[in-house]
């Protein structure tokens, strides 16, 4: 078996109000993006795609790969405008010859420092069964969903609702398949109105494979704004501690 993970670290996080991209926000001193990429290094997965935004890729090589002695990352390249296109770029960059029956494909925010190896294995362990999986966890809250005018049209059965995470894992033949006919079909989902979101929707609208939910944690969190570095700086402590 072998297992790719792509890094997605190309966006600008224009929510967390700083001029910085928060992939490279300092966590007790060392960037967001050392964190995620140390969790991958340390897990099963075998070799590392990293996604950066335009005229990053030097900086990232240089400042985060070789500083920090990561050996898994076999390439840097640059992304594309959506999420969906550094996906694309990503998976372009997986060699052909290892995109066979089992090769398994790891999409991953750069910017969630907290998906553990540990976490990173069950997710891969569930993928060899169902072929697609993505690690969430049920949501805590009750969920209304709204109407047009913003009034509660519905209550969603809490225990059935989960709040989706990253890494998502796909065999390769089935997330390459999904993606390029994405790629093909793109004007017309958007004339559409459909979003991308994520890369359980490519598989769920191109291919009809069923995507297995697989607990994650409540620490895989997205750094999204400045309330969730302060989030993060308190989880680093309890590790720490």
């Amino acid at each position: 078996m072998k297992t790719t993970a792509i890094i997605l670290a190309a966006g600008q996080g224009r929510r967390m109000g700083s001029d910085t991209a928060k992939q490279f926000l300092l966590l007790s001193g060392r960037p967001v993006l050392y964190y995620t990429l140390k969790n991958f290094e340390e897990s099963i997965v075998d070799e590392i795609v990293l996604v950066t935004g335009e005229g990053q890729a030097a900086y990232c090589q240089k400042e985060i790969v070789e500083a920090y002695g990561f050996s898994k990352v076999k390439k840097i390249v640059t992304g594309g405008k959506e999420r969906y296109h550094s996906v694309a770029k990503g998976l372009d960059a997986i060699d052909d010859d290892i995109r066979d029956a089992g090769h398994y494909v790891l999409i991953h925010d750069g910017a969630r420092p907290f998906a553990t190896p540990e976490m990173i294995e069950r997710g891969i362990g569930e993928a060899r069964k169902y072929d697609a999986c993505v690690l969430g966890m049920p949501v805590k809250d009750t969920i209304k969903i709204s109407d047009e005018e913003g009034f509660a049209a519905d209550t969603p059965k809490r225990s059935l609702v989960w709040q989706i995470q990253t890494p998502q894992i796909f065999a390769c033949s089935l997330i390459k398949k999904a993606y390029g006919e994405l790629l093909l079909r793109e004007e017309e989902l958007l004339r559409k109105g459909i979003a991308i979101t994520d890369d359980a929707i490519v598989v769920e609208l191109f291919s009809g494979k069923r995507v297995r939910l697989v607990e994650g944690s409540y620490q895989n969190i997205k750094l999204t704004t400045p309330e969730d570095l302060k989030t993060a700086e308190g989880f680093l402590d309890s590790f720490a501690g």
